[in-house]
């Protein structure tokens, strides 16, 4: 057992004592690498993430795993290198590279042991710098998310300015609503904490904007923050209206320089696509000219092709330029624009009945009907990749159908809190308290979908009048029946005000120009993203074309050709080397690939990856019945 110390980073060491058995183990063999000169910069991007465990601990880890890493690559490599014969291609790259000759003299053994050690030793050093990679991936991402969530806490605390919270029951409201704020509350929770440690809030807010990955934004806001606070309320106030207009205009920007990223990215993903396919018809149609490339090359586990390696490693890329398109796009995408997150519920009966509105509940629901739908056509005759593509579809499209039907519904609500917002608003400034404001509401306007939650506020409102707490409960139960991001981001602003006596006219005029720049925000938000729902889609469409072209005028001519063709005529044409069928499915399996590639960018640029599922399944039904219909399937 050690006592507990503190890390050269400002944070306290863990007790070894108190860590589980293989962390410790790590700890004792590794735990000198983090104070090593090459780990300076992954300690400066680790105090900019929310790693939970000390900077000792990671790269203990990260150190382990290196050597696992190592340990398994250098007994892969042996086993190659001692298994590897002449005819396959590895040994036919060994005979091409200068040099390799001498050390292909060598004892199979010693070879062995040498590359063993050089491919195991590059391993390890690719998983070290993999781990401070991946502290700087999670510092910048955590910047990204501070950067799209500081505006709205911002107006928070401006709204929470005017009532009679000090500075550490703004932060804490803040700190609380995690979900609407993300780690900009987490920052401040951050603060909170250190303050709690040392006895000053000042101290805390130093050393956020000291370890804050967000050094040009929040770092100055909070130092900034400390000083107008101190000399007064009306100065912080003040400083606070100021901020939040000067943070909205550089989240504008931000977004403007979004969409730059987005046209550039919508470009370069229609070349990846269209570029494999072409490849594809490149390769086929030199296949008949240079019979060399269906010769058969040797594999440790097979022999294949030059022209099937071309073509299915076409079909992989396709699928990998999907998915990264779509990973792309999310991250691009305004944070607080993002698809809501869904949680099904524990039970299998609850599931089960949530399966219609639930899109986290349908992934559960469809996947067993989708296996047995696969099952049933695979018995009667359907080709194996058919098999894997109809049964996906059966899966994706309900998941997808549902998430739409579940957005559409989550639209009209929060068309409707706008209507909401701006009825309660002006009770609000005739003098009337918020339960009767909401009531009079309740009974007097028709706010469709969102009706039903209206009323039960209403009564909820009216029966907790006398308990502030529990008036906020029933906000709070308000949002969570809504269940939308906006309903998140706007409402809390009346439960933590509320809470704290802030002025409710000023309040309500707040909420009531924050829900009209969301909403507006939202919709041009979704009319920019469906130009790239069109770019999928008509790409995808392209490829199908395309294909289809080439079946019919290239592939039957060449078939012709070659079997009419002699020896004597000029051109050397192998009757063998073209196989219309076998061109057809190579064809069929590549623009199945683009499908689902095409889909999953398209979905997740209208809403997100539940309705990447509907796209990209759709894609695939569509290929499939044109496919079959012209005798390609």
């Amino acid at each position: 057992m050690h006592s507990s110390s503190t890390e050269s980073d400002g944070r306290p060491r863990p007790t070894t004592g108190t860590l589980p058995t293989l962390d410790r183990g790590f700890y004792a063999l590794f735990s000198r690498h983090a104070d090593a000169r090459r780990h300076e910069a992954d300690r400066r991007y680790y105090r900019g993430t929310d790693v939970q465990t000390s900077f000792g601990i990671y790269i203990s880890r990260v150190y382990a795993l290196s050597w696992l890493v190592f340990a398994v690559a250098a007994l892969l490599t042996t086993t190659v290198v001692l298994f590897i014969s002449p005819g396959t291609v590895l040994g036919r790259i060994a005979e091409l590279t200068p040099g390799a000759h001498a050390v292909t003299e060598l004892p199979r053994g010693y070879l062995a042991v040498v590359v063993a050690v050089l491919v195991g030793g590059l391993s390890k050093h690719l998983v070290v710098r993999s781990g401070g990679q991946y502290l700087q991936w999670a510092a910048s991402t955590r910047r990204a998310e501070i950067n799209h969530t500081l505006p709205g806490a911002v107006r928070y605390l401006r709204v929470l300015s005017t009532g009679s919270d000090d500075r550490r029951g703004m932060l804490r409201k803040v700190a609380a609503n995690r979900e609407a704020y993300g780690q900009t509350s987490v920052a401040f929770r951050k603060a909170l904490n250190k303050a709690a440690l040392t006895g000053s809030l000042d101290r805390g807010l130093r050393i956020v904007a000291r370890d804050t990955p967000s050094r040009d934004v929040l770092a100055p806001f909070v130092l900034k923050f400390r000083e107008h606070a101190d000399q007064g309320g009306d100065e912080l106030t003040s400083y606070l209206r100021m901020e939040s207009r000067m943070l909205s205009h550089q989240q504008s920007r931000a977004r403007d320089r979004a969409e730059s990223f987005l046209e550039l990215l919508a470009e370069l993903f229609i070349v990846l696509l269209v570029l494999p396919a072409l490849l594809v018809i490149v390769v086929t149609v030199l296949s008949v000219l240079s019979p060399g490339l269906s010769d058969p090359i040797g594999l440790p586990v097979g022999t294949v092709t030059a022209q099937q390696l071309l073509v299915y490693g076409s079909a992989a890329f396709v699928l990998v330029t999907g998915l990264v398109a779509a990973v792309l796009v999310d991250r691009v995408r305004p944070h607080d624009h993002a698809e809501p997150q869904y949680s099904r519920p524990s039970s299998i009966v609850g599931t089960a009945v949530t399966a219609g509105s639930n899109p986290a509940s349908a992934v559960v629901v469809a996947a067993p009907v989708a296996v047995l739908f696969g099952g049933a056509i695979h018995l009667s005759g359907v080709a194996p990749i058919d098999v894997m593509l109809l049964s996906y579809a059966a899966w994706a499209v309900p998941i997808g159908l549902v998430s739409v039907r579940r957005a559409r519904l989550n639209q009209a609500k929060d068309r409707e809190i706008k209507d909401f917002v701006h009825a309660v608003s002006g009770h609000v400034k005739l003098g009337r308290p918020f339960p009767e404001a909401v009531e009079r509401v309740a009974g007097d306007v028709d706010l469709g979908a969102l009706d039903s939650d209206v009323k039960t506020l209403a009564f909820n409102a009216n029966l907790t009048t006398r308990d502030g707490n529990l008036r906020t409960d029933a906000l709070d139960a308000f949002v969570e029946r809504v269940g939308t991001p906006l309903a998140e981001q706007t409402i809390g602003l009346v439960t933590g005000a509320l809470e704290a006596g802030g002025d409710a006219e000023d309040i309500f005029e707040t909420l009531q120009t924050e829900v009209g720049r969301l909403h507006h925000e939202k919709q041009a938000l979704r009319n920019a993203m469906l130009v790239y729902v069109t770019v999928g889609w008509t790409t995808a469409l392209l490829i199908i074309g395309i294909m289809l072209a080439v079946d019919g005028y290239v592939i039957d001519g060449f078939a012709q050709l070659s079997a009419v063709s002699e020896p004597t005529a000029g051109v050397a044409m192998d009757a063998s080397t073209v196989d219309p069928q076998r061109e057809r499915f190579r064809f069929y399996v590549v623009t199945q690939a683009t499908m689902l590639a095409c889909g999953w960018f398209a979905g997740v640029a209208s809403r997100g990856r539940y309705e990447a599922l509907l796209h990209s399944g759709a894609l695939v039904l569509i290929a499939y019945a044109v496919f079959s219909v012209v005798g390609m399937a």
